[in-house]
């Protein structure tokens, strides 16, 4: 049972002691149910699927979505109705809005009984995914859904306590995303729901909640069978929260800030407030707004101006808007990093009702210059900035799609530290921490909402809603994400169905376009195509071109990006999805091509018994190309924007090439492997991306027992500009980068044991030295925490890893040996994984083999509980290795 009061809860309370909105986490301590009671004589469809059908697992990425199946379910007694009604606020036209039928589907189940025992069930805290536990799926066509059941019906339930001061209040659940079909009811009445899984959402609570007791609130997802081309999660996979308000209130994602108007010495910073008025009278209130800085922590710092209050009349049951504009002198800019600074401001809001404050709501916002260029691509604060970006999936690896803030700042920190600059969501709306983390950290962000419009890309994927929710979904997305000064361009869709259709798609992007620019007229609005021709009606209405392996792929010689220059030579062009490499860390696979790109084939590139692609760092899909052939691409065109690599991480699912029974269950494409491992890739990036940072590294590993006297290429990325190798001090010669290549290659050195060492040079100056050893035979194992100390909150991680080395402490890179982790202390192991994507070990295990010399642990302290934790990794035969982790309160 959660009590909900301002000082007493199983969550966080963001009430502030002078405001009357509170605003509850309510994510602890909830009861969960996989399937539906056995007694259920209800039909709680959302709605009627077409007819059993089945995925074709490892469908070329290409391929042409089907057009959807139509299934008649007039006659149906499905949910739909009901929940149609949940998305009324984002439909701009009223005549358009749905009316909730008479009736109350579910008032019978069980399991939304308020004296229904669910002492059985199990009991979780919220961001919870319960596809990740598993069992895995080795045999059928689920290797695109990452070899996970994420499908089925499941509940959730908790008790609310709610306080008497709750009585004349305005209550609603704020859902930051629940993967999908979400149906709710509180206390036995069906409140409504939100299909699309990817979405946050709010419900208006008020009508059903009894303020001064226990109040029983049930949630049913109901997420189908193929409804995924990768892994999607499942369950309450974020954050839940309850929203208590006075009844006249800033409305949910009521503020918008735009910044018109910015020299060196000023800015012009309007903010836009909707107010809603949930009383059957008209209330007139007064609306101020005062601005402070916010600090890169994001605490409140000093004042520096107020708008002037507005008094503004607010209907019956309606809304009305204020807007004010001030100036703000000398403004300190957002930009991204490493050249400008991501500083931002917090807008607070009060609005006072007959001299009484009666709401008051904090937005933080920056203030920033976004041009897009033509010729240049984008320039930010008068500064053309290079798209140096990855596409990222919304997984956390070991920690499936639950969201946790640290995961996901470790994978920017790592992405910040190989020199990029750039994310692009793909393929649907982030978790919103995560775009207070890319406004805090310096990120440039493309919003993403749609990967399938009304053609289907696997049988029951979100093409089934698309035509009922697609302004809802899109408008709340924008709504919801404006203020966010990373933000810098929306998508309305990726490689959709409708660059097939012609002048049908081309209504359909213009509508999505217009509803965009409707929502906020200051960003530029875009969808991603992999199979149009310029002048198609897609691409026309795209206020930006944004490529998918047109400009750089296999299949495209030549390039597309001049085709694309001559037809819209007023459009930025960019290159939304690139390269689409493939490799499996530390898996280096002989003879080396020659080539610089290539596809992954039996033995070139690819070994098909053991599902690994070479780390050479030389092969991609078959719709794709290497880095080096994507750079070189890149630096011809320069008017090219940049770049969204695919991918970032490796993420769950799509595991091109090898989505037999029993192969891969995670993809290949990561710069970084799925437990957070550097790629030999990560450097090739780095060299390129950070051309000041003076660093070479060496590939592959040095330790071939058997290989002696075989040619074994070394390569090696730096980003200087020549560099001399040599093999136990001989000199192997000396060469310099030439133009448009981006490794130095030495295709003809034969193995011997000893060392390798370059010296690379810029200028003719010495710039950086890399050397790896051979090492001797696994003797230790080598332990270390990316942070020491981590918070006591139940959320903050610490990853650990654990590196397999010889008795000299040297790496030993082809080690499989089983590692167990133990925990000393205030904490437990959440997650342990290796980077390998044929993995069927648990992601709860706490042994696993190393993989290629390496494994991971992720570690969170109790809640509350303060001390040391000490995890201990050991081995049979080897040297047992410590690392120790000390946890605050929060």
């Amino acid at each position: 049972m959660a009590i909900i009061a301002t000082a007493s809860i199983a969550g966080v309370s963001a009430r502030q002691d002078d405001a009357p909105r509170e605003r509850v986490l309510i994510s602890e301590d909830w009861r969960f149910k996989k399937g539906d009671p056995a007694d259920l004589a209800e039909d709680l469809r959302y709605d009627v699927l077409p007819a059993d059908q089945e995925s074709q697992d490892g469908e070329a990425a290409e391929a042409e979505p089907e057009a959807a199946i139509v299934v008649d379910s007039d006659d149906a007694r499905v949910l739909k109705p009901w929940i149609l009604p949940s998305a009324n606020e984002f439909i701009a036209d009223p005549a358009d809005h749905y009316q909730r039928p008479d009736g109350n589907p579910g008032s019978s189940v069980s399991y939304v009984q308020d004296a229904f025992d669910d002492s059985g069930w199990e009991r979780v805290n919220l961001p919870h995914d319960w596809a990740i536990e598993g069992p895995w799926l080795e045999s059928g066509p689920y290797g695109g859904m990452g070899r996970l059941k994420t499908w089925g019906e499941v509940w959730y339930r908790k008790e609310l306590e709610v306080p008497a001061s709750y009585e004349g209040k305005s209550v609603f659940l704020d859902v930051d995303g629940a993967m999908s079909y979400a149906t709710v009811w509180l206390n036995g009445n069906l409140v409504g729901g939100w299909p699309y899984g990817y979405n946050s959402w709010r419900l208006d609570l008020t009508d059903h909640i009894e303020p001064g007791g226990s109040n029983q609130l049930a949630i049913r997802l109901d997420s189908p069978r193929d409804s995924s081309r990768w892994y999607p999660g499942a369950g309450l996979y974020r954050d839940v929260w309850l929203v208590v308000t006075e009844p006249v209130h800033v409305a949910q994602w009521g503020v918008a800030v735009t910044t018109p108007e910015i020299t060196d010495n000023s800015a012009t910073v309007q903010v836009e407030v909707a107010i809603d008025n949930d009383t059957d009278v008209e209330a007139r209130v007064d609306v101020r707004t005062e601005l402070y800085e916010l600090s890169t922590e994001g605490e409140r710092g000093k004042r520096v101006t107020r708008t002037q209050a507005e008094t503004i009349s607010v209907p019956a049951g309606a809304s009305a808007l204020s807007t004010r504009a001030v100036s703000v002198r000398n403004p300190r800019l957002w930009g991204p990093v490493p050249t400008q600074t991501p500083n931002r401001y917090l807008a607070v809001t009060s609005v006072m009702q007959d001299g009484e404050l009666v709401d008051r709501v904090e937005t933080p916002f920056g203030i920033r210059e976004i041009e897009w260029d033509s010729d240049q691509g984008l320039i930010v604060n008068g500064e053309h900035i290079q798209i140096k970006g990855v596409n990222n999936h919304h997984d956390l690896g070991a920690l499936g799609g639950a969201f946790n803030v640290r995961a996901a700042e470790r994978q920017l920190e790592m992405l910040q530290e190989m020199g990029s600059n750039a994310i692009r969501m793909a393929h649907n709306p982030p978790a919103p921490e995560l775009l207070e983390l890319t406004d805090r950290m310096g990120f440039l962000v493309v919003d993403e909402v749609f990967d399938v419009w009304e053609r289907r890309k696997t049988p029951y994927d979100f093409h089934l809603i698309f035509p009922d929710w697609y302004e809802a979904d899109l408008r709340s997305m924008i709504r919801r994400d404006r203020n966010h000064p990373s933000v810098v361009l929306w998508s309305v869709g990726n490689e959709v169905g409708g660059q097939y259709t012609g002048e049908r798609g081309g209504e359909i992007a213009r509508e999505l376009v217009a509803i965009a620019h409707d929502e906020d007229p200051t960003r530029l609005v875009t969808m991603s195509v992999n199979w149009s021709e310029p002048g198609d009606p897609l691409p026309n209405a795209s206020d930006v071109i944004n490529l998918n392996y047109q400009g750089v792929g296999v299949r495209t010689l030549p390039s597309d990006f001049p085709r694309f220059r001559e037809v819209y030579p007023g459009k930025v062009i960019l290159s939304s999805e690139s390269a689409a490499a493939l490799s499996s860390r530390g898996e280096y696979q002989f003879p080396v091509q020659g080539a610089r790109t290539g596809n992954v084939r039996p033995g070139v590139g690819g070994d098909y018994e053991t599902a690994q692609v070479s780390a050479y760092e030389l092969h991609a899909a078959d719709f794709g190309s290497s880095a080096d052939k994507s750079f070189a691409l890149h630096d011809q065109y320069d008017y090219v924007a940049g770049e969204f690599v695919w991918t970032g991480w490796d993420y769950i699912g799509e595991p091109t090439p090898f989505y037999g029974d029993g192969q891969g269950r995670s993809s290949y494409f990561g710069i970084i492997d799925l437990a957070g491992f550097k790629k030999d890739r990560f450097y090739l990036y780095q060299s390129h991306w950070r051309p000041d940072l003076p660093m070479a590294h060496i590939l592959p590993h040095w330790t071939w027992p058997g290989r002696e006297g075989e040619v074994t290429p070394v390569h090696v990325f730096t980003s200087g500009d020549e560099a001399e190798l040599f093999i136990n001090g001989e000199s192997q010669g000396r060469q310099a980068k030439r133009p448009y290549e981006y490794r130095i290659r030495w295709d003809f050195v034969t193995y011997e044991p000893g060392e390798v060492r370059v010296v690379a040079y810029k200028d003719g100056e010495v710039w950086a030295e890399d050397r790896v050893v051979t090492a001797g035979e696994p003797s230790a194992l080598q332990v270390q925490a990316d942070r020491s100390g981590i918070t006591a909150d139940g959320r903050d991680l610490s990853f650990v890893s654990v590196t397999v080395t010889d008795a000299e402490g040297v790496p030993a890179p082809e080690a499989d040996i089983p590692v167990t982790f133990t925990i000393e202390g205030p904490g437990e192991i959440v997650a342990t994984d290796n980077g390998d994507p044929t993995s069927y070990v648990p992601f709860q295990a706490t042994t696993r083999p190393t993989f290629n010399g390496k494994v991971m642990a992720i570690v969170r302290g109790e809640p509350g509980e303060a001390g040391t934790i000490t995890v201990r990794a050991a081995a049979s035969g080897l040297e047992t290795g410590t690392a120790t982790v000390t946890t605050t309160a929060p």
